[in-house]
């Protein structure tokens, strides 16, 4: 079944944040609703549309950043009441935009997700969860890691109250007051939680979950363990998942499913027969997708999808139709309500270029006074910076709430930047001089005219650690830039991961000196990506970790004067044995540090390797024919001479190409880890083999994984 809706824009604020926008309840079956959305200036405004125009029904003085806002009320009413979370602070609006409640939370961070279900208000700061009830402190929970939202089972339909967090180390901790009754993981870091159907599905336990990789997911919250029931994988390679709502937008009795992403895509998903969702709509905004509802907002009796965006935008996408079928009386109205609109549209233009012209003189004056300070216009700037394990890349993604104008990327650390296929920025590279100033890589980015979001690309390679930094100009007047920095970690194509394979052979460092439980935990952060920055409670800690590029696995078990790291992948213990001394003679620690090699790791190793080696030597081999093939088909006329091999290569040529260029320098990386592998193994030895690289090379060039192996054990008798 197609799905058609229209876009219309119906006003913009200032920044938002995520789930910050909701539809108050209409009194009528499908009548027309309010919006209210909060924003970063902290301003919270509540409009409804009249005659194609937006009308404000109250609008609060700007305060602190608006970090939440949701819709509460006594259980089995209308939802009408407001509540916004702002720095620690929880405010309550009615409809009507009157202040009743203002709560001072005991958090020290400022609330990062709220909750709201009764009298029943959930909060969690970055690590802190708390459950109030009429402002009463009655539970309280400190997270291994980042809590990114908080949701409870609905409490008119399950006797017990199981709130639920969602946090960056991949798993939902189900809670019964203060304690963990269990955790289950879940395909990717989830962003955001929302009810099934609004109200937890037939069971009332039933949880949809997002995550920032993309994935979408239904599961089970029962009380003694989760039963997962379906999962989107994300195989568009689409943005995170910012935004959940349910609605019956197609009409058809069953509520869809509304998603919104940080790469500004719009999806309704539909059941129909199945109990798995079947995409019905997507499209595209140009920028992320800050908070979804559906509802009736525009027009009484057409449903439609309402976002609000990263830059304020509120959007409907409405089932109402663009061209109505006019009767006798009917054109000559909509041509008056044109007229109309497009008179009330030049008028807000003359009044929005005179605030400009009045603006720019102000700021003229203030800067030539003699008693000025410096005034730089502040922008606001959305990142992330993330590992992609599909294939082994960091994705950074920068959103700005006005047009770029340029971006400009350095790195003192070895990296290689990827196409992505969303940008359509126009990219400079710099030569640099990385013996003197250590800077490997100089690119500029000038993007289109309009563009607000840029996704770049990059690989790294573990063992080279430093900072990348982007300096980001938008286009706006006097020219300013803001610059950000992201951390290359030594093991940074590290993931983490909660189950481990023991059986492997594995390779162990032991670390044991006169350090702390805090200095150890800094000193991992440091070195792997994923790990929360403050350390976890207890007297010791074990994470888990998988190389995404390679599948090889680490773990990490520390405490208080000693740490235990164990890996089948010898490069893995040799980085962290360089890079953990170096650490601890900054610090000036006395470490003693053992090892034990498992020479069984090495073929383990190489036999990880070479399904990814074989693929890519035979894909530049591929490649490298495809010119020649093309020249002998021109000469001949035709392919029917050809092998059916050659013929095959020649259809996808296209392709192989393609496949080629996205991969720059793949092979020599896994050349690299190759040579590297052969360095760490004598290394540990105390053999210096750095002469018989060249012949590693040769066998490497005439591949032939028995040969390779050989080589490894003939070079033992060194």
């Amino acid at each position: 079944m197609d799905l058609i809706l229209n876009r219309a824009d119906y006003l913009q604020v200032g920044v938002t944040s995520q789930k910050t926008m909701k539809l108050l309840p209409s009194s009528r079956h499908r009548g027309t609703q309010k919006v209210v959305i909060g924003d970063q200036d902290g301003v919270v405004m509540c409009f409804g549309m009249k005659k194609g125009e937006a009308g404000a029904v109250f609008k609060t003085l700007p305060g602190q950043k608006i970090s939440r806002l949701e819709l509460g009320g006594v259980l089995n009413t209308p939802q009408e009441k407001i509540f916004i979370a702002a720095g620690s602070e929880i405010r309550g609006f009615t409809k009507r935009g009157k202040q009743f409640l203002s709560f001072e939370t005991n958090l020290t961070e400022s609330i990062k997700a709220m909750y709201i279900s009764g009298s029943d208000l959930f909060l969690s700061a970055s690590y802190i969860y708390n459950h109030y009830c009429d402002c009463k402190d009655q539970h309280y929970y400190l997270s291994g890691d980042k809590i990114n939202d908080v949701i409870c089972l609905p409490v008119e339909r399950i006797p017990r109250i199981t709130p639920i967090l969602a946090c960056q180390d991949r798993v939902l901790r189900v809670l019964q007051g203060s304690d963990v009754i269990y955790e289950t993981e879940v395909p990717g870091p989830p962003t955001v939680l929302a009810l099934y159907n609004g109200n937890g599905g037939d069971s009332g336990e039933d949880l949809l979950f997002g995550t920032s990789d993309g994935k979408l997911g239904l599961i089970q919250i029962t009380p003694s363990k989760p039963i997962h029931k379906w999962e989107i994988r994300n195989g568009k390679k689409r943005g995170g998942i910012l935004c959940i709502d349910s609605f019956d937008i197609v009409g058809d009795g069953v509520k869809d499913l509304l998603v919104g992403r940080d790469d500004g895509m719009v999806e309704v998903y539909g059941f129909g027969n199945s109990n798995e969702p079947i995409l019905r709509f997507d499209q595209m905004l140009s920028e992320s997708v800050t908070s979804i509802q559906g509802g009736c907002v525009g027009k009484d009796g057409y449903d439609e999808v309402v976002v609000s965006t990263y830059s304020g935008w509120v959007t409907g996408l409405t089932t109402e139709p663009t061209h109505k079928e006019s009767g006798p009386g009917e054109e000559l109205k909509i041509k008056q309500e044109m007229q109309n609109k497009i008179s009330s549209l030049r008028n807000e233009l003359e009044h929005l270029q005179y605030k400009v012209l009045q603006e720019r003189e102000n700021y003229q004056q203030s800067s030539q006074s003699s008693k000025a300070k410096s005034i730089v216009p502040s922008f606001s700037i959305n990142d992330k910076f993330t590992l992609n394990k599909d294939d082994a890349s960091y994705s950074l993604i920068l959103e700005v709430q006005t047009a770029i104008d340029y971006v400009l990327i350095q790195s003192d650390v070895p990296i290689d930047l990827l196409d992505v296929e969303k940008n359509s920025a126009v990219v400079s590279f710099t030569n640099c001089d990385s013996e003197s100033n250590d800077n490997f890589l100089l690119a500029t980015y000038r993007c289109q005219a309009n563009m607000t979001r840029l996704e770049l690309k990059i690989r790294s390679i573990e063992g080279q650690y430093g900072t990348l930094q982007a300096y980001v100009t938008p286009r706006i007047q006097p020219k300013t830039c803001q610059v950000r920095q992201y951390p290359i970690k030594p093991l940074s194509l590290h993931q983490r991961t909660h189950f481990i394979d023991h059986n492997r052979p594995m390779n162990t460092l032991t670390l044991t000196g006169q350090f702390s439980f805090a200095e150890v935990h800094s000193w991992v952060v440091f070195c792997l990506p994923e790990v929360p920055e403050k350390p976890p409670a207890g007297e010791s800690v074990t994470f888990y970790f998988q190389n995404t590029f390679l599948d090889t696995q680490l773990e990490s078990i520390y405490r208080k004067g000693q740490g235990v790291f164990k890996s089948d992948n010898i490069s893995t213990i040799s980085i962290l044995k360089d890079v953990l001394s170096k650490e601890a003679t900054k610090r000036k620690i006395n470490l003693n540090i053992s090892y034990e090699i498992n020479e069984v790791s090495i073929k383990h190793t190489l036999k990880l390797i070479h399904p990814k080696l074989e693929y890519q030597l035979l894909l530049a081999k591929k490649v490298q024919l495809i010119d020649a093939l093309k020249e002998l088909q021109v000469h001949e006329g035709n392919t029917n001479f050809l092998i059916p091999e050659y013929r095959c290569i020649l259809e996808e040529a296209d392709r192989l190409q393609e496949e080629y260029k996205k991969q720059p320098a793949h092979l020599e990386r896994l050349y690299g880890m190759i040579t590297d592998l052969f360095i760490d193994k004598f290394k540990f030895k105390g053999t210096n083999v750095k002469t018989k690289v060249p012949l590693l090379l040769e066998i490497l060039d005439n591949y032939d994984q028995n040969a390779l192996i050989a080589f490894f054990d003939a070079a033992c008798s060194v």
